[in-house]
């Protein structure tokens, strides 16, 4: 067992860390402040490389490792929640349907700009009627004259304004009772296609969610992605990698909300003393270091697996509940170390607070992940 990143690995954290530090962070709260995607940043991604960088390299992508993605995914977020999110989705919503179940045309098609950057990547799941309970699914899609042609809504879609195209889930029949659920690869640009950017959000002010519109929208027949049918299975494939994601965003905002709580311990002066000599204050730094390592470890973990080609439908879901779950806890304590400055805007520490709160609920609320974990260790029981 060898817990020492590659060399390439500590390339890729070093040459990201320091984009974060110098290009992401020093806009992060007026972004917040004035709701601005991070558009800029997304630019200078591609410049660099990144935002294919799991993809294979004759789709223009890095040919880099799962691993690798968490880590960008990471220092990304811990200078700001909004890339962080605006990234992830990009490459594990986005460009990762694609990518497993397109075929060569479509790849060439539609992952290529995705991981050049030319186009931001998103993935229609979530609708109205349709969250936890991804199977309710009530968009439609019917065959007429060799085109589908799809009618329906999708809500809470991460970067759509900003996608050239995107895959989404929509009925196309029925097996006995159960629906025939298929993913069509549709550009955003068609005829009775609307993306809607008007969402009033607690958190990740500066992060891309829209509602999809789609009126008698119509695509080729060969835009469906995969086979007919199996839409149900590819987005709960999506969705595992997805939770890497999450999870690996979970730790940078926790490691941001550490980071800003231990320099404002050694900084403030209570009684004579600095506050981080009470030993109330380091227990709470003692117990956020632990969190953050553990959830760290289980999101590399489960990254591991994945590229291994390993089942880690689990081992995802445990880190995105894990990870999500100290966030919050991790973010909620640097507040109440910083007492009333935690609660001003100016000091960081809120807004990590209110952005990890998303993270126990996208790509699967918290309780979801529950019924995953107990669904696979139940399994061989």
């Amino acid at each position: 067992m060898n817990f020492e990143l590659t060399e390439e690995q500590q390339m890729i954290q070093k040459m990201i860390r320091e984009f974060a530090d110098e290009e992401v962070a020093p806009g992060a709260l007026e972004r917040d402040n004035k709701k601005e995607f991070p558009l800029s940043i997304m630019k200078k991604l591609a410049e660099l490389g990144i935002m294919g960088l799991p993809f294979p390299e004759e789709y223009e992508g890095g040919g880099a490792d799962t691993i690798s993605f968490a880590i960008v995914t990471e220092e990304l977020s811990r200078a700001c929640g909004s890339t962080g999110i605006t990234y992830s989705a990009h490459i594990s919503l986005g460009g990762a349907p694609i990518h497993l179940f397109g075929t060569e045309e479509q790849k060439q098609k539609y992952l290529v700009p995705i991981c050049t950057g030319e186009s931001m990547g998103a993935f229609g799941l979530t609708e109205p009627n349709a969250g936890s309970d991804a199977g309710g699914t009530q968009t439609v899609a019917r065959q007429e004259s060799g085109e589908w042609v799809i009618n329906g809504n999708k809500c809470f879609i991460t970067n759509a304004s900003y996608a050239k195209h995107l895959a989404l889930t929509a009925v196309t029949g029925q097996n006995d009772r159960e629906k025939e659920i298929t993913a069509i690869i549709v550009p955003t640009d068609a005829k009775g296609f609307k993306v809607i950017d008007s969402y009033e959000k607690m958190g990740l002010h500066a992060s891309n969610t829209t509602e999809l519109v789609l009126e008698e929208v119509r695509v080729p027949e060969e835009n469906i992605l995969g086979k007919r049918g199996e839409g149900f299975r590819q987005f709960l494939i999506t969705l595992d990698g997805g939770r890497i994601g999450i999870g690996a965003m979970a730790v940078g905002i926790a490691q941001a909300a550490f980071e800003k709580a231990l320099q404002y311990a050694a900084e403030r002066k209570q009684f004579g003393r600095s506050l981080s000599h009470f030993q109330a204050i380091q227990f709470k730094l003692a117990d956020m270091a632990m969190k953050i390592e553990l959830a760290r470890n289980m999101v590399y973990k489960a990254a591991w697996l994945k590229d291994q080609g390993k089942p880690f439908s689990k081992e995802a879901s445990m880190c995105k509940l894990y990870a999500s779950e100290i966030c919050m806890e991790v973010t909620s304590q640097a507040v109440q170390i910083h007492g009333g400055n935690g609660y001003m805007k100016d000091y960081h520490v809120e807004r990590y607070m209110r952005d990890a709160k998303l993270l126990e609920i996208g790509e699967g609320t918290s309780e979801v992940q529950r019924i995953v974990i107990a669904r696979e260790i139940l399994k061989n029981a």
